[in-house]
């Protein structure tokens, strides 16, 4: 179940180390991983905005270990992986992408790992089996297109929503995920109790959402060009990135907000083990999540700040409820069929 986290619960939770001191592991890794050349990564991340630069940094910190990548949304991922490991032929080694790993798991092909340089990252962000270790905090908000919203008009809470003002003026992306509608019903479950909450989603399926064929960040640049005036379920790092960039956007802190996370794991029985544990070690260190830092997302690393400050909860004082594709995969079937009967 998602944890429900104050201002206060996350700020005590043990911090990583600052320091960028090698791991135990490293010599053991680092000299299997140059018998082995190479490893191949699986990702769903933005190729120019991070893949490249968190593998350059890489390469050049351990020459003679060579990376290549193979982008694709996370189920393409999944399928890959599951057909290649029941023919007994694993060609990639690691992954991304939070739903990733269950099915994955459930077919027998995820290497259990756990990552030293996350030991100090919250539990809440690391399979205590080391199945995944988050790379990434991803804050759903809604957002508001500043031009077009009177500052006395943006709306601070969820019963904010409900007013006349935003029937048929408000979108989300369809995706059925985590990060989509689904996730946001679940949040308001979570937070108001099932009763309250599906009183609550009834009178905000009659505001007339759009549905936006398109992911998170697709649905933001539409608000940004004054398509809709709020959106909901959208990153909050992105809008960051964009009104950094001078747009007309702003992301909102309604309570709880719903905290989603990507996260990484070890593909069973790859062709490059130790390279692959490496390049994990390296992601989770804090000179690779500032690699992440430096491109706009949020570091899963608490010792690692984000590139603008108050996106993480705990120094954007807002609470949260971590809602993990874990908790997400247990509550799917109900979210997902509330979300299509209701709101599409």
């Amino acid at each position: 179940m998602a944890i429900y986290l104050t201002r206060r619960a996350l700020t005590a939770m043990p911090f990583a180390l600052a320091a960028g001191s090698a791991f135990a592991a490293e010599g053991d890794l680092l000299e299997g991983a140059k018998k082995e050349g190479q490893l191949v990564w699986y990702t769903t991340l933005v190729v120019g905005q991070i893949v490249r630069p968190l593998i350059a940094r890489f390469e050049k910190k351990y020459p003679g270990v060579k990376v290549s990548y193979v982008p694709a949304p996370w189920q393409e991922t999944a399928v890959r992986i599951l057909n290649e490991g029941r023919a007994g032929q694993p060609k990639g080694d690691l992954f991304d992408g939070g739903s990733t790993v269950y099915p994955l798991d459930k077919a027998g092909f995820v290497q259990t790992y756990l990552v030293e340089s996350a030991a100090g990252f919250p539990a809440a962000f690391r399979d205590p089996k080391g199945l995944w270790t988050a790379n990434i905090i991803q804050p759903s908000t809604p957002a508001v297109n500043t031009d077009q919203v009177k500052a006395a008009d943006i709306p601070k809470t969820y019963e904010d929503l409900l007013l006349p003002r935003w029937k048929g003026r408000m979108a989300w992306p369809d995706s059925p995920s985590v990060s989509g509608p689904p996730g946001l019903i679940g949040n308001i479950l979570i937070a108001m109790g099932q009763d309250k909450g599906m009183e609550y989603l009834e009178k905000l399926a009659a505001q007339k959402i759009a549905n936006v064929p398109s992911n998170q960040r697709v649905v933001l640049d539409q608000n940004i060009a004054g398509q809709y005036p709020l959106v909901l379920h959208i990153y909050n790092y992105h809008a960051a990135i964009s009104a950094t960039e001078g747009a007309p956007v702003e992301w909102l802190k309604l309570p709880p907000t719903m905290v989603s996370f990507g996260s990484m794991g070890l593909v069973k029985n790859s062709p490059h083990p130790n390279a692959a544990k490496l390049f994990l070690e390296f992601s989770m260190s804090a000179e690779g999540q500032q690699i992440y830092a430096d491109a706009g997302y949020i570091p899963a690393n608490p010792a690692v700040p984000s590139k603008t400050k108050g996106l993480r909860p705990e120094d954007g004082n807002y609470p949260a409820n971590i809602l993990s594709a874990g908790d997400f995969l247990t509550h799917e079937a109900e979210w997902l069929g509330i979300y299509r009967k209701m709101f599409t």
